[in-house]
């Protein structure tokens, strides 16, 4: 795949030999150990072998085995366990190339495998666990192997660490070590930041014993993690809506950027072994994705919206490289805003109503506030706006002084909408005249819920936009005698359903939130309840599909409709509707309504053909119907026929060629010829009605055998087509008849 925004690719090499030896009834195991320069992730999957021009070859199967015959997508390893015959085999590998999440690119290798009959057992390598390390770690570890046989037995490795062309830093490992029934290597990589990948390194190892029967090999894989190393010393300095975060430079300048995380509360996470990145568990945000190694530096204030006092706001920073690889993450470095803001803690419906509706709003004074620096007068400005998340502020209300920390805004639509609020601190400067704005506003909306409907049950949605974190929801339903409002259920998510109601009763509800800050300083629980809000149950639920068969009774011209509905659903079905097509690509109409749930068939009588398709569907009470059964299509019968013999003697008896009685016949293209190809008759009248006439000679033909050719155009599914009928006529005069024929 040619493109620039990919960028350049090279092809993966494959560095083991396509050649190998296997013996008869012994697992084999192969890997191509294809390595790819530009860190492209590599999948494998067993091909079809190719023959002349490079056409598959018909009918290709994969070698038999007594187990499995089988290649790892991800590692590459094809392993054939075992061979049943001896003899030369061929298998075909593809190797695709992978770049974010595009497949760019495959080749196929083609590899010979020799099966022979052998005693020798393969020798034998240990087992060695994928490794990690960080940029700067070395990597060592010692590989040993050994051959129950008592062969001599040498020890390979390959990899692309140690290709020197790409690596410049590459492994060392004691190359065609050879020992009798046993053999030791030491393997050492001293890692470096040009070695961080997103994708691992694969080191193959490789020992071959020396039979004189039958040479036999085992491999060994390793994969080996090369991760970037955590920005350092990262720092976190609090305003009273911000927070200044600075790290080091990372020691690896190849490094594309940094990530930022955020989370409001403390996880005192740390890495565990490998772990690069964030991981989404800890329930931390990606709030920047920064280009360029050297700015270390980022003011958090929420996008402009500022922080919201109230809360120990974490980071995690990583470094990420230009294959996408992340390192590690720094130290989780926490910080609480600097105190002398208003906190809110309230915006509860007190009254729902459409036009008198009333909310509660209140907030916490300033802590620790320095009136020396910052002097009064004071008040709060409250700017309001009819939806959930600020889209139209309109005109503010105010509270003087610091102490006055509650408001009642009333004559509000509490019914149907929800009501954010922007409130902030306002000193005054008799100098300039002016009221200033201290620090950032808060915003919080009103608790909304959206109850909906559904069969026998009410599914209560919650919305909210608070600065606090609500952790538990109480669901309360008004009890219909006593109008009081009574606990029905909790929840520690935004939904709860009620089941087990009344369909076509009306219920009220409203819920209870219960939430907090992060801080000690700031009370909790925190209460708000939402607006009261009614919704009927109603049956949302189709019944169950029908299962319909279809015949054509030819002889009374009808088509019968069988049905039938699972016992589980049959008593909510009401009624059954029948649709219809004349053809197999028609729309289909509604053709007859059954209301009556204990009739299960029904018999159609077309005008035009049997030829049609139908389905049928359940309908219950709450008018709620079924999907339509899978169509059934029914072909016209054949009626049209043709006599072979008829009497043109003016006797009144057989005097006409005309057809068996037929029914849905459009039009007929009828042609009559002698035995010498002569046209006597042709017609397009479906009855025909030759009387024994000749169109050439006006007159009575002579008696013989007629040859005809018949286009009958009858209705069938797929519309109006053309049936062929071909056959021969006996024509006779009464002077050759006897017998009253």
């Amino acid at each position: 795949k040619i493109s620039p925004e990919l960028g350049d690719n090279n092809t993966p090499l494959l560095l083991n030999a396509p050649i190998d030896k296997a013996a008869k009834g012994v697992i084999f195991r192969h890997n191509p150990l294809a390595y790819d320069a530009d860190g492209d992730s590599l999948s494998y999957k067993l091909a079809v072998c190719l023959g002349n021009n490079g056409e598959p070859i018909d009918n290709y199967t994969f070698p038999d085995a007594s187990n499995s015959f089988s290649m790892d997508s991800i590692t590459g390893d094809l392993v054939w366990d075992a061979p049943v015959e001896i003899g030369i085999y061929n298998i075909a590998i593809e190797i695709e190339e992978w770049r974010r999440g595009v497949k760019i690119g495959s080749i196929i290798r083609d590899m010979q495998v020799d099966v022979y009959e052998a005693d020798n057992l393969p020798p034998n390598i240990f087992e060695i666990q994928d490794l990690c390390a960080e940029a700067g770690e070395t990597i060592h570890y010692n590989v040993r192997a050994t051959d129950d046989d008592g062969d001599q037995i040498t020890l390979t490795a390959k990899g692309s660490v140690f290709e020197s062309s790409e690596m410049t830093n590459i492994a060392t490992f004691a190359q065609e070590t050879t020992g009798i029934a046993s053999v030791e290597a030491e393997f050492e990589w001293i890692t470096s930041c040009p070695n961080v990948s997103m994708q691992p390194y694969l080191v193959i190892f490789k020992v071959e014993d020396e039979n004189a029967e039958l040479s036999m090999v085992d491999y060994e894989n390793v994969y080996m993690h090369v991760n970037g190393p955590a920005p350092k010393n990262p720092t976190a300095e609090p305003s009273n809506s911000a927070v200044l975060l600075k790290w080091d430079k990372n020691i690896c300048t190849q490094v594309a950027g940094y990530k930022v995380y955020r989370r409001n509360r403390v996880t005192n996470f740390h890495p565990a072994e490998c772990q690069t990145g964030v991981p989404s568990s800890l329930g931390y945000e990606l709030i920047l994705k920064r280009v360029g190694v050297e700015d270390t530096t980022f003011i958090d204030n929420n996008a402009d919206e500022g922080l919201t006092q109230g809360f120990d706001y974490c980071y995690l920073i990583t470094a990420y490289y230009p294959d996408g690889a992340e390192s590690y993450a720094s130290e989780e470095v926490c910080t609480s805003l600097l105190k002398g803001l208003p906190v809110m803690i309230k915006t509860s419906i007190s009254y729902t109503d459409k036009a008198n509706g009333a909310i509660h709003l209140e907030w916490m004074k300033p802590i620790d506030f320095d009136e020396t620096i910052i002097p009064g007068p004071y008040r709060y400005t409250i700017f309001p706006s009819n939806d959930l998340y600020g889209e139209a502020f309109t005109e503010p209300f105010y509270t003087y002084g610091l102490d006055n920390t509650s408001y009642i805004d009333t004559f509000l639509n509490t019914l149907e909408m929800p009501r954010v609020y922007k409130m902030g601190l306002y000193n005054y400067d008799a100098v300039a005249d002016e009221w200033n704005l201290v620090g950032v506003p808060e915003r919080a909306a009103s608790l909304f819920i959206t109850p909906a409907g559904a069969d026998n049950q009410v599914t209560i949605n919650i919305e909210e936009n608070v600065p606090w974190v609500n952790y538990l929801y109480e669901i309360y339903r008004k009890n219909e005698q006593t109008h009081e409002f009574e606990l029905v259920g909790s929840s520690t998510s935004k939904t709860y359903v009620d089941a087990d109601l009344v369909n076509g009763n009306e219920y009220c509800y409203q819920v209870k939130s219960y939430g907090e800050y992060g801080l000690a300083e700031i009370p909790k629980p925190i209460i708000n309840y939402s607006q009261e809000a009614y919704i009927t149950p109603i049956d949302t639920i189709a019944p169950c599909l029908p299962y319909l068969i279809v015949q054509s009774v030819c002889d009374s011209m009808r088509n019968e409709l069988f049905w039938s509905t699972p016992d589980t659903c049959a008593e909510e079905v009401v009624r059954y509707q029948i649709y219809y097509s004349n053809t197999s690509e028609g729309e289909l109409d509604l053709l007859y309504t059954i209301d009556d749930n204990t009739i299960f068939s029904y018999d159609h009588y077309p005008n035009s053909s049997l030829a049609g398709c139908y389905v049928v569907t359940a309908t219950d009470s709450f008018l709620n119907e079924s999907p339509k059964t899978r169509k059934v299509c029914v072909d016209n019968c054949t009626y049209y026929e043709l006599p072979n013999v008829f009497t043109p003697d003016q006797n009144g008896v057989n005097d006409i060629f005309k057809p068996y009685p037929y029914q849905f016949v459009e039009k007929i293209e009828m042609k009559i010829y002698t035995r010498w190809g002569n046209l006597v008759y042709e017609t397009e009248d479906p009855d025909i009605n030759w009387d024994g006439t000749s169109l050439i000679t006006g007159q009575k033909v002579v008696d013989g055998i007629y040859y005809y050719s018949c286009d009958v155009y009858e209705y069938r599914l797929s519309g109006l087509e053309a049936r062929n009928l071909t056959g021969f006529i006996h024509v006779f005069s009464e002077k050759n008849t006897t017998n009253g024929f």
